[in-house]
């Protein structure tokens, strides 16, 4: 059986050439093992001093993977290099094949291998070991890579440092760069490198650049493995920086800069200007937002349309806005989308008359299509608007819990119309300090097409209607 001894030093050129060989020689993978210098062979494994020459045609985007797994420091990885191979050479098409097991694993391995090289490039510290009479600057590094990436992350250094002399030892392959010529050695000793004055500079520089308030301990770790941190002049403040981050961010927090007394008093102003300070007696409220005036909305609707209910009520249900015959008619929840509320409330045992019912905006909104109005959504400044009369109905009847049907009275009551459909179900604490139970308007299950979709959010709606009927029921308990 034949066996291959590849070298540390040029592997990717030294697998290719014998991949190639065997592939030409038509020799399956199961007839073939690998190794590298440490690698003896078996009593019935004969070395393999040349192979045969032909070409053999496959995708660049396998000889790129491959020019990178030949650095992974599994030892499996000519064996599956070649494997794959053997099949590729009548399936070029595998190489776009995700679902294939033996590309993910070698995409695996080539991932890590990149990752290597990264770290690296931002891992390596050097030292200068020149004297003042030399012509040119020496560096000096000592790196423990997790792959063997010396060789192929040499040339980014000769790149960003090739005005100088340097090297990179490590304990398996290192690379010297010495007048602009690069050479690599095996096996080469830890050096003994001398202090370096400028790290004094950069540790504090590291130290002033660090954010304890966007501190994340495992991301950091995970960015910067601790196995690097011996190497790391940096490494030796990170503890202490880790301790002192919570007292540093609040320090941080208390000087934070202020707005300036007009640009805050602006501010405050318009913010005042949607929170309702309304208090006259309950029975007014309803006509005090019938001659609401406060957005663009009441010149085109029918009236306004306030909240009905008791004014003890312990739950308060809150839809979007009036439809087309709640604007009619002057009441809350009396259209399609009321109906079908009514109904499933009916179903869980929750009496409409012992809630008080409302929506986050008052006016209709909607545009004419001949003689239809078809509804609009409200947009951000007429909830914002509307949210006067809101806190008002919220701060009389003062519900122990209230009900946020659709984005937009989540929106109102929560800050944040968005994922309702990860939010649905969730009781948060609104922005009135009140608990708040998101799920579905009614008109939603009204749009869907689909049986079984409308079917399930019916279920979802009436069950989160039941865990507010229980929540109201246990508080009175």
């Amino acid at each position: 059986m034949p066996h291959v001894t590849l070298p540390r030093i040029g592997t990717a050129q030294a697998w290719r050439d014998a991949a190639r060989g065997f592939l030409n020689a038509h020799i399956p993978p199961e007839q073939i093992t690998w190794g590298d210098s440490t690698t003896e062979p078996g009593l019935f494994e004969t070395l393999v001093p040349t192979f045969v020459p032909g070409t053999a045609t496959v995708p660049r985007s396998f000889v790129s993977m491959a020019n990178t797994i030949v650095w992974h420091s599994d030892p499996s990885r000519f064996a599956r290099l070649y494997a794959f191979l053997w099949r590729l050479k009548d399936t070029p098409h595998l190489m776009t094949d995700r679902g294939d097991a033996q590309l993910a694993k070698l995409r695996a391995m080539e991932k890590n291998v990149r990752r290597c090289q990264h770290k690296m490039k931002a891992f390596v510290r050097f030292r200068e070991i020149s004297a003042p009479e030399d012509n040119r600057r020496s560096f000096a590094a000592w790196f423990e890579p997790t792959h063997h990436t010396i060789e192929p992350t040499a040339q980014f250094f000769a790149r960003r440092f090739a005005d100088m002399d340097w090297r990179i030892l490590t304990p398996d392959v290192s690379v010297f760069f010495e007048n602009g010529n690069m050479r690599f050695a095996e096996d080469q000793p830890k050096p003994e490198l001398p202090a370096d004055a400028s790290e004094t500079l950069w540790v504090t520089y590291f130290r002033n650049i660090f954010n304890p308030a966007r501190l994340k301990v495992r991301a950091m770790q995970s960015e910067m493995p601790k196995k690097y941190w011996k190497n790391m002049p940096e490494a030796a403040a990170i503890p202490d920086l880790i301790a002192t981050a919570p007292e540093r961010a609040r320090q941080m927090a208390l000087a934070a800069p202020t707005l300036p007394p007009a640009r805050i008093g602006a501010i405050q102003a318009q913010q005042a200007s949607y929170e309702s300070v309304w208090d006259g007696p309950p029975g007014s409220l309803p006509q005090a937002i019938a001659g609401c005036t406060r957005c663009p909305l009441h010149k085109t609707a029918t009236q306004a349309v306030p909240g009905e209910g008791p004014i003890d009520a312990r739950l308060m249900i809150v839809g979007e806005q009036p439809g087309d015959q709640e604007d009619l008619i002057g009441r809350p929840f009396v259209g399609p989308a009321g109906q079908l509320f009514d109904r499933i409330a009916a179903d869980v045992g929750l009496d409409r008359g012992q809630v008080f019912i409302t929506n986050a905006v008052k006016h209709f909104k909607f545009v004419p299509r001949g003689r239809k109005r078809i509804h609009q959504r409200p947009n951000q400044g007429e909830v914002a608007h509307c949210k006067w009369w809101l806190d008002a109905e919220l701060r009389q009847v003062a519900p122990d819990l209230v009900v946020a049907m659709g984005a937009t009275a989540a929106a109102a009551l929560t800050g944040s119309g968005k994922a309702i459909s990860a939010r649905r179900g969730r009781i948060e604490i609104g922005q009135a300090g009140i608990s708040v139970l998101i799920t579905w308007h009614p008109s939603y299950l009204l749009r869907l097409t689909d049986d079984a979709a409308r079917e399930a959010a019916t279920l979802e709606l009436a069950g989160d209607l039941h865990a507010a009927l229980r929540y109201e029921t246990h508080l009175q308990n």
